[in-house]
């Protein structure tokens, strides 16, 4: 019946073959014209309205998968790196990331030991990490490894170090974490001992006193300290 309706309104052809336009006869062909017409567009619609929603869910869902990404990997690189070793987590337990040799981290190494959680992980729950931790004597996993970082367990407030002022001078050969850290013990406590005593523990590292002895020996030792805490 629809169809006979519109054909009603295209009317007959003329001799020329074109149809010729009439007008419903009445209201219930003009309702039932509308409607056909109406109902002809329905998929066109729907198709459309699909497409955009797929493209929001599509755009929501990149910008979500960026946000995880940036959170995942780059959060802990941005406060190690900005905020002295530690993410908001590592300073309330009080741990904070160093280079092996208790230096500050910079930027590629932090990004070395974060992207590198992605093997430690492997295969789940970070079993190749936990293995690595296992079998090295820091107690180190992967990344660290690979970063050549550590993280270690920092008071909530440091005491502040009481090593006397001196010009800075280079250490003349290299030293481990643990000579630093000696020497560092050394420079803070050499007011407190007699100047004998500290002469005497002075000298025992002759290759870093540069051949002086007596308080000349202090002194040069309490240079390389104050190079060693970045006074310039």
């Amino acid at each position: 019946m629809a169809t006979d309706i519109v054909e009603d309104f295209l009317g007959d052809e003329d001799p020329t073959g074109n149809r010729k336009c009439l007008q419903p006869r009445s209201d219930i062909d003009r309702m039932s014209v509308g409607a056909l017409v109406v109902v002809g567009d329905v998929p066109h619609v729907q198709a459309d309205s699909e497409g955009r929603i797929a493209r929001q869910i599509g755009l929501r869902s990149a910008i979500m998968l960026l946000a995880a990404f940036l959170l995942e990997w780059l959060y802990p690189v941005f406060f190690e790196v900005l905020f002295a070793g530690a993410t908001p987590g590592k300073r309330a337990m009080g741990l904070i990331v160093l280079n092996d040799d208790g230096t500050p981290v910079r930027w590629p190494a932090s990004l070395t030991r974060n992207l590198l959680r992605a093997i430690d992980f492997l295969p789940f729950l970070y079993f190749i990490g936990f293995v690595t931790m296992v079998a090295n004597r820091d107690f180190k996993r992967l990344g660290d490894l690979a970063a050549n970082t550590l993280v270690v367990y920092r008071d909530e407030k440091p005491a502040a170090a009481s090593i006397p002022e001196a010009s800075p001078i280079a250490p003349s050969i290299p030293l481990t974490l643990a000579e630093q850290r000696t020497l560092l013990d050394f420079s803070e406590r050499s007011n407190r001992l007699t100047a004998e005593r500290a002469a005497e523990l002075a000298e025992i590292v002759a290759p870093l006193t540069s051949g002086h002895s007596g308080p000349a020996a202090v002194q040069q030792l309490v240079g390389i300290a104050n190079h060693l805490v970045g006074r310039r």
